[in-house]
């Protein structure tokens, strides 16, 4: 998992780590999630290619986070990653999911907004670069 994060990362345009990213550490903070989320990976033979983790509050939402590799976009791991994270935050009694997505990632918000996540609002130069652009999310909810 730390690793696909590593290549993830490193493209640079999905999520909001950039490179470098310490493999040892990243595999810790997995590991110490594991009891406070619900975590899903999807597989290809020996090799982990999508991720996805939701997080769940006090307050009955969960937030979710996913990352699928290069090579597997496009080919339904999103679509199952997704569809596992609803059933079981419904299993766990949420009554939503929460998401922040860049406003460019036009492929993950048009996925999100096949599994019935809407819009929900903007953040506004929320992101730093290591570039110094600042880039906006979108926030998605999908009420369960």
């Amino acid at each position: 998992m730390a690793e696909l994060f590593a290549v993830v990362a490193a493209e640079r345009t999905g999520i909001a780590t950039e490179p470098p990213v310490d493999i040892d550490e990243r595999t810790a903070i997995f590991e110490a999630g594991m009891a406070e989320a619900g975590t899903f990976v999807a597989v290809a033979g020996d090799q982990v290619v999508g991720l996805i983790r939701i997080k769940p509050s006090h307050h009955g939402f969960g937030d979710l986070a996913m990352l699928v590799d290069r090579d597997w976009r496009g080919r339904g791991v999103g679509s199952a990653l997704v569809r596992a994270a609803i059933g079981w935050a419904r299993g766990q009694g949420l009554h939503k999911l929460s998401l922040e997505v860049f406003t460019h990632n036009e492929a993950a918000i048009a996925l999100y907004r096949k599994c019935g996540f809407a819009e929900e609002g903007r953040l506004t130069k929320q992101y730093r670069r290591a570039s110094g652009e600042l880039w906006d999310a979108m926030v998605m909810g999908l009420l369960l």
